[in-house]
């Protein structure tokens, strides 16, 4: 993965929109994660400083939701519901054959050229659609290994048109 110095211009235009007051951490946080697709640890600093908390508050506000990410995550963002339902209806070959096809072993979610992350979720409130999966929050439903293979490789071909994808 190559590593990119954080842009503090960007987060200083976030804080600029919210009062400096701890009430404003989460909506801040949000922002943050929308920019970069995570919350890097570089910006905790600068945060904690412009609303007046802890470092260790806000990492502790990025640890309790869920939707935040510490790590970095892919352009794309693969959600696939393990959920009773479609646990019971074949989630596991689908997210099988997402890692195998991505290259992405055990305990690895996120692609190298950080153009995928593939997570499992426990639900994804589409029962009636499962097994379901999300890319970037649109829902797939009734989801198969090679359907999901057919939609990575929509994805890749996306990524291609952009030239984001050698």
């Amino acid at each position: 993965m190559t590593e990119k110095r954080l842009d503090f211009s960007v987060v200083d235009q976030i804080l600029e929109k919210y009062p400096k007051d701890e009430i404003s951490t989460i909506a801040i946080l949000q922002d943050v994660q929308e920019h970069y697709n995570y919350l890097p640890r570089e910006a905790f600093p600068r945060i904690a400083r412009a609303i007046g908390v802890s470092e260790a508050k806000l990492y502790g506000v990025a640890t309790f939701y869920e939707n935040f990410s510490l790590e970095p995550k892919g352009k794309y963002v693969i959600r696939c519901c393990d959920s009773t339902a479609c646990h019971v209806r074949g989630s596991i070959p689908i997210l099988e054959r997402l890692r195998q096809e991505l290259g992405l072993p055990d305990g690895k979610k996120t692609t190298d050229d950080l153009n995928f992350t593939v997570e499992t979720v426990s639900c994804l409130g589409a029962c009636g659609l499962a097994p379901a999966m999300t890319v970037n929050g649109t829902v797939y439903g009734a989801m198969t290994p090679d359907k999901a293979s057919e939609l990575l490789k929509e994805l890749k071909g996306e990524l291609e048109k952009e030239g984001t994808q050698a």
